[in-house]
């Protein structure tokens, strides 16, 4: 990405940078309320911690074997690596012209028409919010069963995991990650510190230690060449396009550099910079990581219906044993664990800037900070309790958890395509930032725009034949609901009061501050009949729907 010329300004201090930061968020419409303890690299941190190779590629490993094995899902990650950093590209840019935690619908809305942008907002939030959960239960689901596999090799394999006992350790998983969040930024800070490098230490150690210990290494034409079915498909075109839910899944969550934008220093181009460099260093270690469990596999089809019902655990238990697989196993966790952390934290600021905004049901209590802890801890718990009931299908459903992964990488991937086709669409309204694609902007936009199509429709085709009740893929049904339910509530009475991103600044707070869109003080609404009302007459009344939105969803 290059800098913009006119942008360029001499090396300025702490305070400056500060300042600069809550100037511009004024500018964006709202008041610095959250503290700003993050860095670039703390920015970067979050987003890689997110990305997680150790969750993403571990917890789909047996999906991957399954649909296509080790041909795609080498190559498959390739692929998937490039067309997600197009997308990470297209939206760093958009990042670095407006740094809100807001991201994606605040996006959608101030590069739409005044006439779409209500709606191109309202969807954008509410894919991007049902995604992170869903990405949310992914990782810690993805994290319980870890921690099944490992209780299992504990026990020499007398204890095997049940539906029931991994469902728990899930939702045990989601409150601790709420009770860390919600010790305020000084704790996310060191925890994220920690992570950051955890996330790069812990899967190189893993991958030297078995490719040192296992007796016996696959031959390259294995781990490049062999094709795996078990899916019950005869089309290997079609079992191919399948097998890449485990890399795109893996590499989702990125726009959590964005959510953070309200609490990272110098956002305009840490945030950007975070987003990519997060990309690129789980590519390149994601390969790695890849390739050095393949060549450990002892026995495909043992490790495939291993016992512990993780095959990544099988293949470390073959390479070091019982004793170092636990230890290995353990480093794993904690780097997943860390990724859960970082999960909740974004997802928590995506629902507190939503709600600041009038959109979710409830909105006066999501978006209230603790004063003490200077964190919104009630829309921390919304994300923990929303995780934890997400885990509850998988009691009866083998094929929940690949369900799960799809919406959330579909949810995501549909927010993402918002604010990049209304950049497309309306050029004219986009003022890059401190750092831009250039001529490569539209070239790189249309790229993403493709890919978030295709695997749109990918990830929703059933996985498995015959099809059955049981191994459904109901991330179809998902995603249904959430477009009627959002669709609906819009068309209903939301396209009366909801304007898209509201200004919370007062009347003073707005003297001398360059807004993005100018708009008129007005009073508080009361309710909202009135709400709509004002909405009738005066539709380009930002101001109104400040008011509108808070009180009809107070209601």
């Amino acid at each position: 990405m290059a800098p913009s010329p006119e942008k360029k300004t001499t090396k300025q201090t702490a305070e400056e940078i500060a300042a600069r930061d809550a100037a511009r968020l004024n500018q964006l419409g709202y008041k610095q309320e959250l503290k700003r303890e993050l860095t670039s690299l703390g920015n970067y941190g979050i987003a890689l911690s997110v990305i997680c190779i150790s969750s993403g590629l571990t917890s789909l490993f047996g999906y991957g074997l399954n649909t296509g094995g080790p041909v795609v899902i080498v190559f498959g990650w390739v692929v998937v690596s490039f067309f997600a950093l197009q997308v990470g590209l297209a939206l760093a840019e958009i990042s670095s012209a407006y740094p809100t935690s807001g991201g994606l619908y605040w996006w959608a809305a101030r590069l739409s028409t005044p006439k779409h942008a209500p709606a191109a907002s309202w969807f954008s939030g509410w894919f991007n919010l049902i995604g992170q959960f869903a990405v949310t239960a992914g990782i810690d689901y993805g994290l319980a069963l870890m921690i099944a596999a490992v209780i299992s090799i504990g026990q020499h394999g007398e204890w095997v995991p049940t539906a029931g006992a991994t469902t728990g350790i899930h939702i045990a998983i989601c409150v601790s990650h709420g009770i860390a969040n919600s010790l305020g930024p000084g704790v996310m800070r060191r925890i994220n510190s920690v992570s950051t490098w955890w996330q790069v230490i812990c899967p190189l150690a893993v991958i030297i230690t078995i490719l040192a210990c296992a007796p016996t290494r696959q031959p390259g034409s294995f781990v490049f060449g062999h094709f795996n079915n078990n899916t019950g498909w005869t089309s290997p075109a079609y079992i191919v396009l399948c097998g890449l839910l485990q890399a795109q899944f893996t590499l989702t969550g990125f726009d959590s550099s964005a959510h953070m934008s309200e609490e990272t220093k110098n956002a305009e181009i840490s945030g950007p910079v975070g987003m990519i460099m997060a990309i690129v260093v789980s590519a390149i270690m994601g390969f790695i990581f890849l390739v050095g469990f393949l060549f450990c596999i002892q026995d495909l089809d043992t490790t495939i219906n291993s016992s512990t019902g993780f095959p990544v655990m099988q293949i470390i238990v073959d390479s070091v044993g019982e004793k170092g697989g636990i230890v290995l196993m353990v480093m794993l966790i904690v780097a997943c664990w860390f990724c859960g952390f970082a999960s909740v934290t974004a997802n928590s600021r995506m629902i507190y800037a939503f709600s600041r905004d009038g959109a979710m049901p409830g909105s006066k209590y999501w978006h209230q900070v603790n004063k003490k802890m200077e964190t919104p801890i009630n829309a921390v718990w919304l994300s923990v309790f929303v995780a934890s009931i997400l885990g509850l299908p998988s009691l009866g459903n083998d094929t929940a958890f690949s369900a799960i992964t799809s919406v959330a990488t579909i949810g995501l991937f549909l927010s993402y395509s918002i604010p990049i086709a209304c950049k497309l669409l309306n050029r004219k309204a986009f003022k890059p930032g401190p750092l831009h694609l250039g001529r490569f902007s539209e070239p790189i936009g249309c790229i993403a725009l493709f890919w978030i199509a295709f695997i749109t429709i990918l990830f929703v085709l059933p996985p498995e034949y015959p099809i059955t009740a049981v191994n459904m893929n109901y991330a179809c049904l998902a995603i249904g609901l959430v477009t009627i339910g959002a669709g609906g509530r819009f068309l209903i009475d939301g396209r009366k009061w909801f304007k898209g991103p509201v200004i919370n600044l007062s009347d003073d707070e707005r003297v001398g501050v360059n807004l993005e869109i100018e708009q008129p003080p007005v009073e508080k609404i009361p309710d909202i009949e009135k709400a709509v009302e004002v909405s009738s007459a005066d539709t380009s009344s930002l101001s109104s729907s400040n008011s509108s939105n808070s009180k009809a969803n107070e209601k």
